[in-house]
């Protein structure tokens, strides 16, 4: 599927940018294959334009911010929140600038740190993450990087067991137990919930982050699919530390990805400093990263498509990411292009 040129994925809010990034000015994007520019308004509040001046076609995001509001770099000309040119330098005071001379302007909404996108009226709400500010909790930001694949790539993977013993024979994958552990998965209006138990290595290393000191432990994990490209995974330890992980696979175009996720914690930073959270955690998604790197970001979401990947059993949750995700095509009366 190439997911930039499904119309169905713009009616979705997605995972743009930090906010902090935009401390500083606006700053650009690529949603879907579509140039935005993000920057803050005058309450400081994230706003997404079409990266274009509708005067010479130059980049906004080359431009600044003016008093909440966004100045081309080309000729000056201003823009607010809705895209509408409210300043040209050149005209007069007195003279009234033309209601047809805009940009478009995507909806647009701050929450858990981050500006979220939807570039037409979304169908859903952002995902939930009840842990974000809550007592007992702490957030850690820990990647915003752009990865070489496909959400659905991405997605399916964060749901494999069979690939552990491979992928992360050098972190927490035990290479003597290759067979996976079976998911209890049920359905829901999101996307579905898988629950299963697995064994991991604990070497001493990664004892402070897993809470225990047993050579293999266990971890009990809550899986949940949110669509059409974000998930939950809730990690508990035996000894009651949990390693809430959201995260969001943002489609930058056809085979590119920005990784957006977002760590939870019910311990404090005496008990595992967040520095070696953020350490452990990318050591793990960097053995993703070379892998899913190496795959066709076009993957088979019609099974109907029949000899282009085979599947076995383990693969249960991502070919139904892929039916859920064929589902939402066909709702909207699409069919998969692929190339």
């Amino acid at each position: 599927m190439l997911v930039s040129q499904q119309a169905v994925f713009r009616r979705h809010w997605h995972a743009v940018m930090p906010l902090t990034e935009l401390q500083d000015g606006p700053k650009p994007f690529t949603l879907l294959g579509e140039a935005i520019v993000l920057f803050l308004d005058e309450h400081g509040a994230p706003a997404a334009l079409k990266d274009r001046c509708c005067h010479r076609t130059a980049k906004l995001s080359k431009g600044w911010c003016k008093n909440g509001n966004l100045q081309c770099g080309y000729h000056g000309w201003v823009y607010n929140r809705s895209g509408r040119v409210i300043e040209i330098p050149q005209y007069g005071a007195d003279r009234e600038i033309p209601k047809d001379y805009c940009t478009p302007a995507y909806r647009c909404e701050a929450r858990y740190g981050y500006a979220w996108v939807a570039l037409e009226e979304p169908e859903a709400d952002i995902p939930t993450m009840p842990e974000f500010d809550a007592p007992g909790w702490r957030t850690i930001f820990q990647f915003y990087e752009t990865w070489q694949t496909s959400p659905v790539r991405a997605l399916e993977n964060s749901f494999d067991n069979s690939h552990f013993s491979f992928v992360h024979r050098a972190t927490f994958g035990v290479a003597a137990q290759p067979k996976p552990s079976k998911y209890q998965i049920v359905e829901n209006e999101q996307g579905f919930y898988a629950e299963t138990v697995i064994d991991a290595a604990n070497p001493e290393r990664f004892q402070r982050i897993s809470g225990v000191k047993d050579a293999i432990t266990q971890r009990h994990m809550r899986n949940a699919y949110m669509q059409p490209f974000s998930r939950r995974l809730d990690i508990e330890y035996p000894g009651g530390v949990r390693h809430v992980i959201i995260n969001c696979f943002t489609p930058i175009d056809d085979g590119h990805i920005q990784l957006c996720q977002w760590l939870f914690r019910n311990d404090t930073e005496q008990d595992c400093p967040a520095q070696m959270l953020i350490d452990f955690d990318a050591e793990i998604t960097r053995e993703d990263k070379d892998i899913l790197e190496s795959t066709d970001p076009d993957a088979v979401v019609d099974l109907r498509r029949r000899g282009v990947e085979y599947s076995m059993d383990s693969d249960r949750p991502g070919i139904l990411i892929r039916r859920r995700l064929m589902a939402m095509l066909s709702s909207a009366g699409e069919v998969e292009v692929h190339r």
